[in-house]
């Protein structure tokens, strides 16, 4: 098939290599506000496995050619797809009508955006003949190639047979294995993608709360987590307790689903409780910081392990590291921070600082002068430290674990005091039975 994609959001990115690779032709169109020649040196997409390579090689074989590229097959297509931010909204009707033009063969078009409920149907309105599916974007930063060429399922909305039959053709290379396809009306698989992130997010907060509360308890939240999880009505997905999440996407889409409560005239006072844990969680370090020193912070030297939104992503956006940043320097904290990629993002946003140190190589020069450590990010690589070197290192001894990687026992039998979500233990303390 002849395939046009526009967008320059990660699912634009993969659909271009992807389907290029499985031999359709492929013209991609990045967005004007991130052309190609920016994209191309993304961190995010630098560091994303496969992609880029992908692209490259689509482009010599001649099945992908992206704007500017002087070899673009001028044929008429198969398939418009769109993978737009929700900011870039307003772009969708102008793409649509400029592939209708006056062509009389049925036009597929693939919105593959995360757009308020009800605007695949709108854009399928706009003109004849348009037939218009949501393809909702499940995709994995930090595994997208995998997510797209073994996908777990596809969630496409349509409310008509043709379509479909054409969207499995398009993508019938990704569907072998078995039939990975849920088909649903465009209505429903729009809110689908959006009230599952409503759950995931309800699901983190939640168990953020307990949390919360064991802490008041002096019980182990771990306890209360795997208890819970056993439990086969509720599973352990998405029931780890932190320091609260963010990213482009997860964040972006739960805003999305406040405001399309909003526009229906039914408030959500779950969601936004929700919304109000998850931006508290992410001053939680900070505020067991506070209590450990009584308040005195002033001048005190805080390292930072990990400033992306999750590992594998070079990506800061709605990243706990931020609220942490501005809550420190507030209080005259220097802070020192320690990411193998997203360092560069992190300057981006918050530019040069007098109390900043950022530090992409040995994560222990974070820790050199420092009173505590924040384990804020779950890098693979900071899961089992050198705990003689690093409780030698911080004067104060003591480690601030926002993800609850570490057992807390073992830490404190190092000689560090330990505080994590809704987990607790100081050096000399007895070792309790399991």
């Amino acid at each position: 098939m002849r395939v046009e994609i526009h967008g320059s959001e990660l699912a634009a990115v993969t659909a271009a290599a992807a389907l290029a690779w499985v031999g359709h032709r492929v013209h991609w169109v990045p967005h004007a506000g991130m052309p190609w020649a920016s994209l191309v040196r993304a961190d995010w997409l630098v560091r994303e496995p496969q992609l880029l390579a992908r692209l490259e090689e689509g482009r010599q074989q001649g099945a992908l050619t992206i704007a500017g590229d002087d070899d673009r097959d001028a044929g008429t297509i198969d398939v418009l797809w769109l993978a737009l931010s929700p900011e870039q909204r307003g772009d969708a009707d102008t793409l649509v009508v400029a592939a209708l033009g006056e062509r009389t063969r049925p036009l597929l078009l693939v919105n593959n955006s995360t757009f308020p409920v009800g605007e695949t149907e709108r854009l399928g309105r706009l003109g004849a003949p348009v037939h218009a599916v949501a393809l909702v974007d499940t995709l994995e930063e930090g595994r997208a190639w995998e997510s797209f060429t073994r996908p777990g399922r596809w969630l496409l909305g349509r409310d008509d047979d043709w379509p479909e039959a054409q969207v499995r053709e398009l993508l019938r290379a990704f569907n072998r294995r078995r039939d990975a396809f849920q088909c649903m009306p465009r209505r429903a698989a729009e809110l689908t993608k959006l009230a599952t992130i409503g759950m995931l997010a309800t699901r983190i907060s939640y168990m953020n709360e307990i949390a919360g509360l064991a802490d008041t308890l002096g019980v182990d939240v771990e306890y209360v987590r795997q208890g819970m999880g056993a439990d086969s009505r509720i599973g352990y997905e998405y029931l780890y307790p932190g320091c609260g999440f963010g990213g482009p996407n997860f964040s972006r889409d739960l805003m999305r689903l406040a405001d399309v409560q909003e526009a229906s005239g039914r408030h959500s006072a779950l969601l936004e409780q929700v919304l109000d844990i998850n931006e508290q969680k992410k001053e939680t370090l900070f505020r067991k910081l506070w209590t450990h020193f009584h308040g005195r912070l002033e001048g005190r030297t805080v390292a930072i392990w990990g400033a992306a939104f999750k590992p594998g992503s070079a990506r800061i956006d709605h990243a706990p590291v931020l609220t942490l940043l501005e809550a420190l320097w507030a209080q005259g904290v220097s802070v020192r921070v320690h990411d193998p990629v997203a360092t560069p993002s992190l300057h981006a946003a918050v530019g040069n600082h007098p109390r900043l140190v950022l530090l992409d190589d040995d994560p222990y020069l974070a820790c050199e002068g420092a009173d505590a450590l924040m384990l804020v990010t779950e890098w693979k690589h900071y899961w089992n430290p050198d705990w003689e070197r690093l409780s030698s290192l911080l004067n104060e001894r003591l480690l601030l674990d926002g993800r609850n990687i570490y057992d807390p026992r073992h830490v404190a039998d190092h000689g560090l005091i330990y505080r994590g979500i809704g987990r607790r233990a100081d050096p000399g303390e007895q070792r309790s039975r399991r």
